[in-house]
């Protein structure tokens, strides 16, 4: 602001215009400065935590790889990051406005130095068929029999120790719809250097291949979703029941649920241990903590951010007489995250929750 009145100061000066171009000058060289500040700060705080502080993957692919950056092109970035892909850990930034999306992508693109592609619009033409018998060939193994894509995510501990990433899924509408013919065909004719992936040359793929090979890829786009492609039906955000006992009793009744339904006790405690002084917590909000280990482990197998609402944990709450149990709904955790693998499982550990719920209340 104090620059633009400066600036309005200039203009009010008909001697003072030879300055003006020197501030204005000096202004225009440090928007990109700007612009770089926001998408740094925008994508610690969208991106980072899936696709690493320096793009170097995580959960999400790596974003720095020299092989990734030097084939896909903006467009290609500005859509993934507001479409997201559907039943994959990756979300859509709807929210973003666009001037935010261009700033992650520049942030994104300083990590590379090399020239940025620029693909045409036009449709490859290949003979989807023969794609088929050679993706099934040759691609199936990693992206899956009909381009789902990997299953777990980009981490260690969830991923086959022979990837180095999780092969991404090729018939998610958000892939389709951001990835040009030019681009799948550039890909293919490359590979990427830093994954398990090969050039087409390296297959003994000849051009005729490689566009029947993007043909098929983009006739993923005519096929009804999988199942396990689709949004999840979500319900509350959290599990609510009154209970007819009073509070110690309520508190007593969940534990014994919980360990009846198959769940390790592991403690409770005030809801606000550790937020206050000790001996100062409000003794009518009680947390109850508890787990199925094997459950934990294929939950963090699958999708590591499960780790935020892990161990299960039920909240006992006495208000105006009146008590309450409540926890939060791994349906709609499962829906945030955006992750199918998780679904079933999430769908799985909400009745588990109601069940024992039911059973503390009755």
């Amino acid at each position: 602001m104090l620059v633009y009145q400066y600036i309005v100061t200039l203009l009010n000066r008909k001697t003072a215009m030879p300055r003006l171009i020197v501030y204005l000058s000096l202004l225009v060289m440090c928007l990109p400065a700007f612009a770089a500040s926001d998408g740094a700060r925008l994508y610690a705080q969208n991106c980072a935590s899936c696709h690493g502080e320096k793009g170097d993957g995580g959960i999400g692919i790596p974003l720095s790889l020299s092989s990734f950056q030097a084939l896909v092109d903006n467009d290609f970035l500005k859509k993934t990051i507001l479409h997201g892909r559907t039943g994959r850990v990756m979300p859509a930034f709807s929210y973003l406005s666009e001037a935010e999306v261009d700033a992650v992508v520049g942030h994104m693109r300083g990590w590379y130095k090399g020239k940025v592609p620029d693909y045409s619009t036009a449709a490859v033409q290949g003979n989807a068929e023969h794609g088929k018998v050679l993706f099934e060939k040759h691609c199936a193994a990693c992206h899956g029999a009909m381009g789902e894509g990997g299953h777990g995510t980009g981490v260690t501990f969830s991923r086959p120790r022979n990837l180095a990433i999780m092969p991404p899924s090729l018939q998610s509408p958000g892939y389709l719809s951001s990835a040009k013919d030019a681009m799948i065909k550039a890909t293919l004719v490359s590979g990427r250097i830093g994954t398990p992936m090969p050039s087409a040359s390296k297959l003994g793929l000849k051009d005729r291949d490689v566009n029947d090979v993007v043909a098929y890829v983009r006739s993923f786009e005519n096929k009804h979703l999988p199942q396990e492609a689709k949004p999840v039906e979500t319900d509350e955000a959290t599990i609510v029941m009154e209970s007819p006992y009073d509070l110690k009793t309520t508190i007593e009744n969940v534990k014994r649920a919980v360990s009846a339904s198959n769940f390790a006790f592991i403690r409770e405690q005030p809801l606000n241990t550790g937020l206050v002084a000790e001996g100062s917590e409000d003794p009518k909000q009680h947390i109850v903590y508890f787990c199925n280990f094997g459950l934990l482990n294929q939950a963090l197998a699958t999708d590591p951010r499960v780790g935020l609402f892990l161990p299960c944990r039920i909240t006992v709450v006495e208000k105006n007489g009146k008590v309450s149990i409540m926890a939060i709904n791994p349906k709609r955790l499962a829906h945030i995250y955006n992750n199918s693998e998780l679904d079933e499982m999430c769908d799985r550990l909400t009745k588990m929750y109601i069940a024992a719920m039911e059973e503390a209340v009755l």
